[in-house]
């Protein structure tokens, strides 16, 4: 009997429309194992009664029957990260003043997913707002590491990552304005994707049109998956209109990495600190790169890069600001916000029209910055995170090699560089750490170059096993 865990979501797909699984069947045996090993990781949250899940699975055996596929998810289980809204399904933020939001309208992205066959079973944890790359927050709790579960699971998409890495599901969306498609695929050894702005769209809060920052995407095990639910995910709408009518991503059988010139950006010439061990995976990685018949070398740009943190934050706190405000002066609602957003509001409130105009001009700057490296080199390369999965029960680090963090996402630096340049970037493993730790990489490709980061992040993961390990949990 076919085991869903033991498939990626298109070769489950396949069974399914070879009718060699039921739909029925495999929200039985997914359910089951969310039900053994979700109590010890909490990745799963709002969990849909098992009655109504397996109608629905039985449903989409009747249109199977009937000779209709709604598409290729069609009977694959979904649970959605608890940032977007699916309707019927508590939708928390994370946040206790949503504790009991149940919205009646699917985010334009679920409404795809649905469109596409999957049945969505619930949500995936996510940290407070998606504010910190540790999932955990008032209502559910904490998100750990089906590595070892003493650790966290990252975030701010850290419940679908962890739900991946334990084969609770087949492929998960997430989002990323600061590493959180990034993040949780390192620390759970899977692969996330940040696509170009605009490629996914999503529907707007109070603006629609000034952040520009952060963007939905796809995680799953392999990279087929990935462009895959991309495809579901992507296209113009109407209600985002700086979404793009981009064409589906079409992986490449024939892409050759021989030639393809590599950059390998490090620490940015010791700008960053690195937990030991975790700069080192990130240099191993080039040894792959290297035997695929890559050209790699490495690069430093040149750039002032205190500049572009003092950018980032100027611009992160400003948006905060704007689309929280409304809670931050609603003293019964304030007093229900953790630390680190009421640190973005504070910060962002202090912000000025001018420090907003400057602050995009050195993103500006940034980007020409970028490009001239991409004058001589096809790809970047950077570590995934600074640190291997820490302690579940803090936080967030406050210490990265002897030195101490200023603020609770500095941590996470080495993610801003392609969120301020707006380039698509694919998450990839890099291999375990000694305690058996995970460690991944970013693949950073020129401006729209979605497609081509795809093929270049395949061909890597043909070049190695680590997707191929399962963790520990079962």
């Amino acid at each position: 009997m076919i085991d869903p865990a033991d498939l990626d979501a298109l070769s489950l797909s396949r069974a399914i429309h070879q009718k060699r699984i039921t739909c029925e069947q495999v929200m039985e045996r997914s359910l089951d194992r969310i039900q053994r090993l979700n109590p010890k990781i909490n990745a799963i949250v709002s969990l849909r009664g098992i009655a109504d899940l397996l109608a629905e699975a039985r449903e989409r055996d009747r249109e199977l029957e009937a000779g209709r596929s709604r598409g290729w998810l069609h009977g694959l289980p979904f649970a959605i990260k608890d940032l977007s809204e699916a309707k019927d399904i508590t939708c928390s933020y994370g946040s206790p003043i949503y504790r009991n939001f149940v919205p009646d309208f699917d985010d334009i992205q679920v409404e795809r997913i649905k469109r596409a066959g999957a049945i969505v079973i619930g949500k995936t944890n996510t940290p407070e707002w998606g504010f910190g790359s540790h999932s955990y927050n008032p209502v559910f709790g904490v998100t750990r590491n089906p590595y070892d579960t003493s650790r966290s699971a990252g975030g701010s998409s850290g419940g679908a990552g962890a739900a991946l890495a334990a084969r609770l599901v087949p492929v998960a969306d997430g989002s990323d304005m600061m590493g959180s498609l990034r993040n949780p695929a390192a620390f759970n050894n899977v692969v996330g994707f940040r696509p170009s702005f605009g490629r996914i769209p999503g529907l707007p809060g109070k603006d629609v049109y000034m952040n520009q920052l952060a963007v939905l995407g796809p995680m799953a095990r392999n990279v087929a998956d990935v462009a895959a639910l991309l495809n579901i995910q992507s296209g113009f709408d109407v209600r985002d209109p700086l979404s793009l009518p981009e064409e589906p991503v079409r992986l490449s059988e024939d892409f050759d990495p021989k030639g393809v010139r590599v950059g390998w950006l490090g620490d940015f010439g010791g700008y960053l600190p690195f937990e030991p061990g975790v700069l080192e995976l990130g240099r191993a990685s080039l040894s792959v790169f290297e035997h695929m018949g890559c050209r790699v070398s490495e690069v430093l740009p040149d750039f002032d890069m205190d500049r572009l943190w003092w950018a980032w934050t100027t611009l992160r706190g400003w948006l905060t600001a704007g689309s929280l405000r409304g809670h931050y002066e609603n003293p019964a609602e304030r007093a229900l916000l953790k630390p680190e957003i009421l640190f973005e509001i504070r910060a962002g409130l202090k912000v000025t029209a001018e420090d907003v105009y400057e602050a995009s001009a050195v993103r500006t700057a940034w980007l020409q910055a970028v490009l001239k490296l991409f004058e001589r080199h096809d790809f970047l390369i950077l570590p995934a995170a600074q640190v291997f999965p820490f302690d579940a029960d803090i936080p967030w680090p406050r210490e990265i090699a002897g030195r101490k963090m200023d603020t609770y996402h500095r941590w996470m630096e080495v993610v801003i560089g392609p969120s301020m340049a707006g380039l698509p970037v694919a998450a990839m493993p890099a291999g375990f750490g000694t305690g058996g730790l995970p460690a991944g990489i970013q693949i950073i490709g020129r401006p729209r170059a979605d497609a081509a980061v795809l093929d270049f992040a395949q061909a890597y993961e043909r070049a190695t096993d680590w997707l191929q390990r399962r963790p520990p949990l079962g």
